[in-house]
């Protein structure tokens, strides 16, 4: 039979051995940022190719990762919603991807928004790095990413 000091020590020692377990996991233990740049906009024929640069700053290695984001035209109306898929993304690594908007030139476009991830799995599973951690910026002076 438990006396009550047995009991709350128990307890105690429960709750210290799940932290600490919780704190060698790499899935919960997530540090550092997902860094994306748009950095570049070129047109392209009647459309503008957007050049990305995604690093995963973070401690999670990530199979595939990908972001919905809205595209403004210079009224501030949002002409498009996109899902930019970065795909894979190991632990300090950087990648580079380019997406086509056709038939809409870069300087009808004034700004570019990141409504969230779509995606963010890792070998364990679906991850909250991709929307906890991110860090975004522009290298492109016209179009403001946000």
């Amino acid at each position: 039979m438990f006396t009550s000091r047995r009991f709350f020590t128990a307890m105690f020692a429960a709750m210290v051995s799940t932290v600490a377990m919780g704190i060698s996991d790499p899935a919960l233990a997530q540090t550092g940022n997902i860094e994306l740049e748009l950095n570049t906009a070129n047109d392209e024929g009647a459309g503008c190719r957007l050049t990305y640069v995604a690093t995963n700053n973070t401690s999670v290695a990530l199979e595939k990762s990908s972001y919905e984001v809205a595209v403004y035209n210079t009224e501030g109306i949002v002409q498009r919603l996109l899902v930019l898929e970065f795909g894979w993304l190991p632990v300090g690594k950087t990648r580079v991807v380019q997406f086509d908007l056709p038939e809409q030139g870069c300087a009808a476009i004034s700004r570019i928004s990141v409504n969230g991830p779509v995606e963010c799995l890792s070998e364990a599973g679906e991850q909250d790095v991709c929307r906890d951690n991110q860090l975004l910026s522009s290298r492109v002076r016209t179009i403001q990413f946000n």
